[in-house]
């Protein structure tokens, strides 16, 4: 599978841009590590992890997989980590698409159908 078949299954506009900034934010991270190195108790890493949970809520919506996403940013060294890119990655890709079968809650069996 290659790059731009990844691409253009993101359908929407949203799901495209929460990709970027989440990417950029990581790639920010990582590349100007000295500005970020302190972790939780940097001003520049905890602004930037701010700005990014707050424009991707707004992109995708509120989602759990965002809260250990930004408790993890605040653990020194896990800068490191694209943790901003797999929460995205996460939320894209956990969505039911048309075709797919859909997950029954738990419960009794439904009748077979005859």
């Amino acid at each position: 599978m290659q790059i731009r078949d990844v691409w253009n299954t993101l359908k929407t506009p949203e799901h495209r841009l929460a990709w970027m900034v989440a990417m950029v934010a990581d790639a920010v991270q990582i590349g100007a590590l000295p500005l970020f190195v302190a972790g939780g108790v940097s001003p520049a890493d905890t602004a930037l992890d701010i700005v990014v949970a707050a424009l991707l809520i707004r992109l995708l919506g509120w989602h759990w997989a965002f809260l250990p996403s930004l408790a993890a940013e605040l653990i020194p060294g896990f800068d490191l980590f694209p943790t901003w890119t797999a929460a995205v990655y996460f939320v894209t890709r956990a969505q039911v698409k048309p075709g797919e079968p859909e997950v029954l809650p738990p419960g009794p069996a439904p009748a077979p159908r005859r």
